[in-house]
């Protein structure tokens, strides 16, 4: 009897996936077993076409890899759906079965495609909002429905209809694309909504960022209404097919949304709701003719990233408070905790009635919401009863808030008036981490809240004010926190898109994407660099050499731009390109300005380094050794470049901040002559700035790399648990639940920072996290290994902590690592899931006694002993 089941069989990063447009799906699967030393040492993929005949059958293949399996059968046709499973052989030749999964092909060809685009006829203007439109289609099904598939984008957002019901669970859809160049589409099984006789079709637009406001633009950035399109196919059981499609035989009229913004919220007048307009027996006859819409349309794709959802909800965790304010009765609802979504409201009340709901991180001096570091966003959305009991759930817009204001209720509101509901992209939980020491417990629910409340389609800076852009330096810097705490390969496999599609003819990269156009056309150095560090970056956590591949091309034309606009080889030049980035972005080491005190061409030039290098590694990957031996030879040649201009005779570094110092020693730009100065001097500034660090974007997820890499962990830790500011741990103790944009966003003695930048809810400086769990716990990756087919166990034990526990959900399973300090006794147990391996670094001094549960000794030195192990728990320990 087999001692091991096959499971989390997965197409695309996704299970059963429904309309995808790849044409040689990937598949991925997992062995589940505690028995040390399992391993897969061979496959056989099975594949089946609708009727159950073999599509595909790879025969056994003897190999360990279980994941990024490309399909190798026929050519796939559009909408055909395709049922495989696998057969996998342990170590020992034992093989199991697992169960049937299945994935489904959308539309891939232009020619599937009979649908139009359509719209409504109101037009907004560059800061005027326009009501939304509802369109709806009477059709008429003469037989039976066998099976059905909606497949449906707007240019805006969507909320499709049919027969009265909602069509899926997708909120925000179909997200944010480079709408010139593409725009997704999704597909939903509607067969069991569908009937013989009459149905409807309908949906409801909003502007989305389509039309929309986005950032500090105004609206209309891409086009100056929402468009749908749509397209039904229904396939009868005598086999024929009944097809119908967006044109303009649809209707259109206007309702109860009278405005939808992401910004500025929604207004809904239940007054003017229409009751089954989206249902049979409607009586549309006011309503007019859908108008076609012929203009450049997009590209449609199937959607290659997870779905935005309502993930969770929260009650209110107190009464709502009364507020007075001139007369005038307000109440505050307190969720306790700063998220990004929006609340349900339920009640009864009479007709007319409007409720004014506001939404605010925190709260001023005076216990009222604060809205100044909003800037020009309303986040407000208003309710106008019906009369009667009633319930209203903004579908187009979202917010960032812990406190909302209620005006309008007639008398005091209950508690459960109000109920919150979080959004974000569908990103399964991966990560875990936790610790003896509380106050980093909260840190890291702080920097999980903060990836729920800026991962909506894009890795946005923040969720709150009018922003709320894929800005690409805190999307690089914050991946591999990200990769930690959540599955975001197809998340960011889709952003990676976005960014070529941004990247410009000459090469350069803004500091935005998708791109809004709003005057920066160079993202910088450290932003910019986004382009090679996130696929590198998600090759290592998923092993996706196809992101590598399909993206190589834009990241070649990306060095290329670097190598025409750095003279002499340093980038940022003030003889090169007008634009020097942003530095390090709200460091504390400046005089007063945003940018900081580490100079822009070191920080250019480090990072053009650091590209050269990734991309020798990514050729390697890729089998390109010509393109991989010229890298190599170009960041060598940076590096010389680098230590003419900015390390002295004497060993000193020019411009020698934290951030400077932790970028030259992370990268490898500096001669051996200078690395312990370079290091001493970092650990000085440290020290004389009473244990805290002054770097900003760019160098603070650097920097506690920078000192336990260097033999200095205990710094790194002082950092760590410094609870003033500026440090980690200050907002935490000043209640914030997610990462602070600013590490002096509100102080005791200063109040707020200014409110023209200022949010409580920005992920960046959350990128100590991957420190958490790879040093302090200590599960890393191999490099030469990637996708943690091989991992690196090496905790670095300090900072006053007697325990930490962390575990990672992996491409092959789960990995763990606890380890708990008491007096001279320090215990260690590692979990390695099937079909990987490790390297356990025990950390233990020369005459320190170690006894291991097994694995084999592989090298012992002053500071650790190495342990290989094979798949299975261990414990180790230390006296």
């Amino acid at each position: 009897m087999a001692s091991f089941t096959v499971a989390q069989l997965r197409c695309e990063y996704r299970e059963n996936p429904l309309g995808i447009d790849e044409l040689r799906p990937r598949l991925a699967w997992q062995m589940r077993t505690r028995r040390r030393g399992a391993r897969q040492s061979a496959f056989q993929i099975l594949a089946r076409d609708e009727a159950g005949q073999t599509l595909w059958d790879s025969g056994k293949i003897e190999s360990d890899q279980s994941t990024q399996i490309e399909y190798a059968g026929p050519e796939l046709r559009s909408r055909q759906r395709v049922t495989w499973q696998v057969r996998v052989w342990d170590e020992g030749g034992v093989s199991v079965l697992s169960r049937p999964a299945w994935w489904e092909m959308g539309l891939l060809e232009p020619a599937d495609w009979t649908a139009g685009w359509i719209q409504g006829g109101l037009v907004g203007g560059p800061r005027t909002i326009v009501p939304a439109p509802l369109l709806r289609k009477s059709f008429t099904l003469a037989k039976p429905v066998a099976a059905a598939r909606l497949y449906v984008s707007a240019l805006g957002l969507f909320e499709a209809r049919l027969n009265g019901q909602p069509v899926g669970e997708d909120a925000l859809a179909p997200g944010w694309t480079e709408y010139a160049k593409r725009v997704r589409y999704h597909v939903h099984d509607v067969g069991s909504l569908l009937v013989p006789g009459e149905n409807v079709i309908g949906a409801l637009l909003g502007d989305g960022r389509y039309c929309g406001h986005v950032g500090f633009q105004g609206r209309q950035r891409y086009g100056e209404r929402p468009r749908l399109i749509a397209q039904l196919e229904v396939v009868h059981p005598d086999g024929s097919r009944t097809t119908l499609g967006t044109d303009g035989s649809w209707a259109v009229a206007y309702g109860p949304l009278l405005q939808a913004d992401l910004l500025m919220g929604e207004h809904w007048d239940a007054r003017l709701e229409m009751s089954g307009w989206d249902a049979p027996g409607f009586d549309a006859a006011g309503w007019q003719a859908a108008e076609t819409w012929q203009g450049a349309a997009p590209s449609l794709v199937a959607r290659n990233g997870p779905a935005i959802r309502r993930i969770q909800e929260l009650a209110p965790v107190a009464d709502p408070q009364p507020i007075e304010d001139f007369g005038v009765a307000r109440w505050l609802f307190d969720f306790g905790q700063n998220l990004v979504g929006v609340v349900r409201l339920q009640a009864t009340l009479a007709s007319g009635v409007t409720l004014t709901l506001r939404h605010a991180e925190t709260l001023d001096a005076d216990g009222r919401i604060y809205t100044a570091n909003l800037r020009s966003a309303q986040q407000t959305d208003i309710y106008t009863s019906r009369g009667g009991a009633q319930v209203y759930e903004p579908r187009f817009t979202f917010h960032g808030f812990r406190y909302v204001e209620v005006h309008g209720y007639p008398g005091a509101p209950p508690r459960d008036l109000l109920n919150a509901v979080v959004i974000h992209s569908d990103m399964p939980p991966t990560g875990a981490f936790s610790c003896s020491n509380p106050l980093i417990n909260q840190l890291q629910r702080n920097i999980v809240w903060g990836q729920k409340g800026n991962f909506v389609d894009v890795p946005t800076d923040c969720p709150q004010r009018d922003e709320r852009l894929g800005w690409t330096g805190d999307a690089q810097v914050f991946a591999p926190t990200a990769a930690f705490n959540m599955d975001v390969a197809a998340f960011f496999s889709k952003w990676q898109q976005d960014l070529a599609d941004a990247q410009h003819e000459n090469g350069r990269i803004p500091p935005i994407a998708p791109d809004t156009r709003f005057g920066h056309e160079d993202g910088g150095p450290a932003w910019a660099d986004a382009i090679v560090i996130v696929p590198w970056t998600m090759y290592q956590r998923y092993g996706d050499a196809r992101l590598l591949a399909r993206h190589y091309a834009s990241m070649k034309a990306w060095m290329a731009y670097l190598a025409e606009t750095s003279p002499g080889r340093i980038r940022a030049h003030p003889d090169g390109v007008p634009r020097q980035g942003y530095g390090d972005w709200l460091a504390l080491d400046g005089s007063g300005g945003t940018q900081g005190a580490t100079p822009r061409d070191l920080i250019g030039t480090a990072y053009y380094a650091q590209g050269a290098r990734l991309m020798g590694q990514i050729a390697q990957a890729l089998g390109k050794t010509g393109d991989a031996k010229r890298y190599a030879r170009l960041f060598e040649a940076i590096r010389r470049a680098f230590i003419h201009r900015f390390v002295t005779d004497d060993g000193l570094l020019i411009g020698q901040t934290q951030t400077a110092c932790a970028l030259a020693l992370r990268f490898g730009l500096l001669p051996a002559r200078a690395r312990s100065g370079v290091f001493s001097a970092l650990a000085r500034d440290i020290a004389a700035r009473g244990n805290r660090l002054s770097t900003g974007f760019v160098g603070t997820p650097h920097l506690p790399f920078a000192l336990s890499e260097n033999g200095r962990a205990d710094i790194a830790y002082a950092l760590l648990n410094q609870r003033d500011w500026p440090s980690w741990l200050y907002s935490v103790t000043q209640g914030a639940t997610t990462i602070w944009e600013r590490w002096d966003g509100w102080t005791k003695d200063k109040g707020f920072q200014t409110p023209s930048m200022n949010s409580f809810n920005h992920y960046a400086y959350g990128a100590i996290g991957a420190w958490l769990y790879a040093v302090a716990a200590g599960i890393d990756v191999d490099e030469t290994q990637p996708g943690f087919k091989r991992i690196m166990f090496r905790p670095h034990p300090g900072g006053g902590l007697t325990a930490v526990t962390a575990s990672l959900d992996g491409p092959f399973g789960r990995i763990e690592s606890a380890w708990r300090a008491r007096g001279a006794v320090w215990r260690w147990r590692v979990v390695v899931p099937p079909n990987s391996t490790a390297l356990a670094h025990v950390p233990a001094r020369e005459n320190a006694a170690i006894s291991a549960d097994g694995g084999a000794l592989v090298a012992r030195n002053a500071t650790q002993a190495i342990y290989a192990l094979e798949a299975g728990a261990y414990a180790f320990v230390v006296k």
